[in-house]
């Protein structure tokens, strides 16, 4: 992993992701204000020293809001990713190693899946749901998992047939022995890599979904539902409008870059790799 801080791609992703991280760990010490402290009297401040990002629609403190909102942010990013990734690990291990009927099944799935717009579906089953950060992560989780399905399936039809797993067979070793000792530890070098890319697109979706009222609800903070605030008075309070979403580009360009860069370092293709 010390590679990483030699790719210039991949070492400028990490310090924006930790920075977002550590913002978000800090906030109870680094919010100056109660984020849902309405304050009537304080209504739509432009950004200043006692408001670092200026104040909402309802006397808000922004800079406040934004430090919880971050958590919300990143808290269904992490676990809608690892949902999907569990799902897809489990389903790609199965079908890359007892291939045939089996992996006939779980593929045509995985093409059902893939042939419905993910953002649609996702809005279909919120509809028939409470909009919650409970229920935004586990619809993201349960319809995301089919990439890294396609790269463990990959993986394990590759090393299905290297030397130490057919020796491992050959001295009567059980399926869940070589599936979970053999060949998985084997095949997640591209799942780190779809993980990180991941939770970029998790985070996108969350904001996306909360922009549109069906995520995160108000009064807990959110970036998407910071911006949704932010868009009745786009034309005179642009910092509720600008800062969410500087937020949200800098963490998913931060992600972006870690596995563009990761990609390249696992590549031995890559000249980055030594």
């Amino acid at each position: 992993m010390y590679k990483i801080f030699k790719h210039p791609l991949a070492c400028a992703g990490l310090v924006m992701i930790l920075m977002m991280m550590l913002l978000a760990l800090c906030a109870p010490w680094l919010s100056p204000y109660d984020p849902n402290a309405i304050q009537v009297k304080q209504i739509l401040l432009a950004p200043s020293s006692l408001h670092w990002m200026g104040t909402d629609g309802l006397g808000r403190d922004v800079w406040s809001r934004m430090l919880y909102g971050s958590r919300i942010s990143l808290l269904v990013g992490l676990v809608a990713v690892g949902i999907s990734t569990l799902i897809g690990v489990i389903l790609g291990a199965i079908a890359g190693f007892y291939r045939g009927w089996v992996d006939t099944v779980i593929m045509r799935l995985v093409d059902i899946m893939l042939s419905i717009p993910s953002f649609f579906l996702i809005l279909a089953v919120i509809a028939f749901l409470t909009p919650s950060i409970t229920n935004v992560m586990i619809v993201i989780g349960l319809t995301s998992w089919m990439g890294v399905t396609r790269l463990v399936r990959a993986e394990f039809l590759s090393l299905r047939q290297r030397e130490f797993v057919l020796a491992s067979s050959a001295m009567g070793a059980s399926d869940v022995r070589m599936i979970f000792i053999h060949c998985l530890p084997n095949s997640l070098t591209p799942v780190l890599v779809s993980v990180v890319l991941g939770i970029a697109s998790a985070v996108l979706l969350e904001s996306g979904l909360s922009f549109l009222g069906l995520g995160v609800q108000a009064p807990q903070a959110s970036w998407g539902n910071i911006l949704t605030d932010g868009k009745e008075y786009i034309q005179f309070a642009w910092w509720l409008s600008v800062f969410p979403g500087l937020a949200i580009l800098i963490t998913v360009l931060g992600y972006n870059l870690l596995g563009e860069g990761l990609r390249e370092l696992f590549d031995p293709r890559s000249n980055h790799t030594r």
